[in-house]
């Protein structure tokens, strides 16, 4: 499939999960410069749009949806009030200061895979629609069949453990390596289930902790993610709001930790750690409590059921100049507040 060639256009515009709560919080002022980090399918950039923004810059690292934003948003994309840049998020603040849009007033990103890579079999995120093994939100790199195909067993586990949080993930492992070569969704599902001994009565899918892993590890997803804050924190300008919509308790963490972090609110010392040397004036303030959906949203957006939104708003500090690590690895300890 050639990456200059976009796959069929959403017909009825998509609602992003906890949309109403995103442009509440970032409290446009009519002519402001957005920055729409994951623009997928347009929907956040079609509310910040309404909510009087005066310029959306939409960011993608998916050809297909750079492609077809055109398409979704046309209006905006000729009079100039929407950008479309085919890039990762984590590269926002090079990019907008080449191109002397730097810094920006509102930052939003949605992090993880867009529904409508879900919806498309032929893009092989999803085991319920059988398609090619694919899952590159980019369209290039390694695919979800070679890195099954290729890796080894204990490489194989680690990820599914590390990234799928999945507790029977060697057992997982040693599946996907009996049952090699793998080249559709379909077959990686039916491996995953048969491992882990799946019946109809189950409340959740046993691929679907698997899956989530295999396309995490595959678009170093947090990874991005990490780098996507610091980026932020360089391109907004002081006053400026950021909002941050995650859907798993790994991408909350690092997002939550980074907030607390760049805001100066880590813990206190105590006799088994002492205080820290004095950091960088904080980067962040006005942390909001998180915020997830509304039964109401629930009925309209079933996929909105695990999201989760955090918000903070930019000092007048310099960005830190010291990177942000949430930990030695990606998979923390403790689960959400």
């Amino acid at each position: 499939m050639s990456p200059n060639v976009p796959l069929t256009v959403p017909t009825a515009p998509h609602v992003p999960a906890l949309v109403d709560d995103v442009v509440a919080a970032l409290r446009l002022v009519p002519g402001e410069t957005v920055v729409d980090g994951t623009f997928g399918a347009g929907g956040y950039t079609r509310a910040l749009l309404g909510a009087g923004a005066g310029r959306v810059i939409g960011f993608d690292r998916d050809p297909d949806a750079i492609a077809n934003g055109p398409a979704l948003v046309p209006d905006a994309v000729a009079d100039g009030r929407l950008t479309l840049i085919e890039e990762r998020f984590s590269q926002m603040d090079r990019v907008l200061v080449e191109r002397g849009l730097s810094p920006v007033d509102a930052i939003v990103l949605d992090v993880g895979v867009s529904s409508m890579q879900l919806d498309q079999a032929e893009r092989g995120f999803s085991f319920g629609q059988d398609g090619p093994l694919d899952m590159r939100m980019s369209q290039s790199g390694l695919s979800a069949a070679e890195f099954l195909n290729q890796a080894d067993e204990a490489e194989i586990a680690r990820v599914i453990k590390e990234y799928g949080e999945e507790p029977r993930a060697h057992s997982v492992a040693r599946a996907i390596v009996a049952a090699r070569p793998l080249t559709r969704t379909a077959e990686l599902a039916s491996v995953v289930r048969k491992a882990l001994r799946h019946h109809p009565g189950m409340k959740t899918d046993p691929a679907t902790r698997t899956f989530q892993a295999i396309r995490i590890h595959l678009n170093a997803e947090l990874d991005e993610l990490e780098a996507g804050l610091v980026a932020a924190e360089r391109a907004l300008s002081p006053g400026g709001r950021l909002a941050v919509v995650t859907f798993h308790s790994l991408e909350d963490r690092i997002v939550k930790r980074f907030m607390k972090e760049r805001s100066g609110s880590n813990p206190a010392g105590s006799r088994h750690r002492p205080v820290a040397a004095a950091g960088p004036a904080p980067s962040f303030a006005d942390i909001a409590k998180p915020v997830s959906a509304s039964n109401a949203e629930l009925v309209r957006n079933p996929r909105a059921r695990s999201a989760r939104l955090r918000t903070a708003v930019r000092t007048d500090a310099p960005a830190w100049d010291q990177p942000f690590r949430p930990s030695p690895t990606h998979s923390t300890s403790g689960g959400r507040p």
